[in-house]
């Protein structure tokens, strides 16, 4: 008797990961379940990356590097915003390479984690802090347009806009011929007043390295914000969640999820509909959707909330078409569990409330109409038993549980990190 429970219950598990490969199949780009596969940590030939900013160990290690350098803060507002920053204070990767407050606080911030704060003698609109709930980093050598209104990267869904790339300073950059990470590092790094010149270079012993990998730049221009962007969109696009249970099944272990988290993949690529936008290999797309979501002005918490600010327009503020306002792009999914803030506002605070959302397809923004509501979204019903799952999924067989392996144990300069003001250094030890 043992043995026939046994032999039924291989059977099932044989039965729901084949239901698995045939739903997952029905929403492949390729057709294959192979297409989810996400390349290894040192698979760099393997990874998508710019032709003018090929991948190689040397450059992403010093990327790894200057990602959490607070000596590159050298353009704070403030004295005491000095070398207190990188772009790792917002970038956690703890919380899936996203901040784990609403909003994340580089120039200008206090302390660490959720409890981050504003400085005294900054003012709200002193504070390099975002208008947006910023993306993950994650898996985004795998999204040819990054931001949420796509608005950077020359190709792809940005073919034909060329015309407004002079109309705006930042989609601007588009004029340079590189790809999505790249543009908006040149831009982002100037943003968040993060700077890397010769004399920091030497100070910090960043001078050999910086030789090795850009020794096709003259010198005079070699060690500078350019130089700095493109070494940490090379360590970007090393950051893969390749170590999630669903990557481990995709890879053959049959025992990597269960059976309820396959049941809620099923119903992922199935019923629940949720990989008709969300199928590329990150589980985003470079599709737009209007899902009527708050902005992050709208958010109670919010600082230097700002009602008029174009990223609140989605796609439509940038390319001003009235089809595209108020649409966004569909986010990677992986680790989302990772952080408590959910969609461009920060509105939802649980994947559970995001399901329902979703699953309701009823609009929570006042400026925002139901009738412009994305065709896809529509009402669904699921029981509670079939969300129970699907949040599982999402929450455990989506999340890579080693982030942390991409975090360096120093940085050159010697300074605290990721972040050094004077409450951040006494909580991580450094003083």
């Amino acid at each position: 008797m043992a043995l026939s429970c046994s032999k039924d219950a291989t059977d099932y598990d044989a039965i729901i990961d084949q239901n698995l490969r045939d739903a997952i199949e029905k929403y492949s780009p390729d057709g294959t379940v192979s297409y989810y596969i996400l390349p290894a940590d040192n698979q760099l030939d393997l990874i998508p990356q710019d032709r003018s900013n090929i991948l190689n160990a040397p450059k992403v290690e010093l990327g790894k590097f200057l990602f959490y350098e607070t000596g590159l803060a050298r353009e704070a507002i403030h004295e005491e915003g000095l070398l207190s920053y990188s772009c790792a204070s917002c970038h956690i990767p703890e919380s899936g390479f996203r901040p784990d407050r609403i909003q994340g606080i580089a120039d200008g911030g206090l302390g660490m984690g959720s409890e981050r704060t504003m400085q005294n003698n900054y003012s709200e609109n002193q504070l390099d802090i975002q208008g947006i709930r910023p993306l993950s980093l994650l898996n985004v050598a795998f999204v040819s347009n990054t931001f949420w209104n796509g608005q950077f990267g020359s190709g792809n869904v940005n073919i034909g806009t060329e015309h407004l790339w002079n109309e705006h300073d930042a989609s601007a950059l588009n004029e340079l011929g590189f790809e999505a990470i790249e543009t908006q590092n040149i831009e982002g790094l100037e943003v968040h007043r993060i700077n890397l010149t010769r004399e920091i270079a030497d100070e910090y012993n960043y001078t050999d390295i910086i030789d090795e990998c850009f020794n096709h730049i003259p010198p005079e221009e070699r060690y500078s914000r350019f130089t700095a962007s493109q070494a940490i969109s090379a360590y970007i696009r090393t950051l893969i969640s390749n170590q999630a249970p669903f990557q481990d099944w995709l890879n053959g272990n049959s025992a990597a999820m269960s059976n309820h988290e396959k049941e809620g993949a099923i119903l992922f690529f199935g019923k629940a509909k949720c990989a008709s936008c969300h199928y590329e290999k990150n589980l985003g797309s470079m599709e737009f959707h209007v899902l009527g979501a708050k902005d992050l002005d709208q958010h109670d918490e919010a600082l230097n909330r700002n009602p008029d600010d174009l990223r609140n327009l989605g796609r439509g503020g940038f390319t001003a078409n009235p089809e595209d306002m108020h649409a966004f792009k569909v986010p990677g999914l992986y680790n989302i569990s990772d952080a408590a803030f959910y969609f461009h506002g920060s509105s939802k605070t649980s994947i559970e409330d995001v399901i329902y959302y979703k699953l309701n397809a009823l609009r929570e923004n006042p400026r925002v109409s139901q009738l412009r509501m994305s065709e896809k979204l529509h009402k669904i019903t699921l029981d509670e038993n079939e969300v129970y799952k699907l949040k599982l999924f999402l929450e455990k067989s989506l999340r890579d549980p080693d982030l942390t392996r991409y975090v360096p144990d120093h940085i050159k300069s010697g300074l605290c990190f990721p972040n050094n003001d004077e409450e951040s250094r006494k909580i991580l030890g450094c003083e």
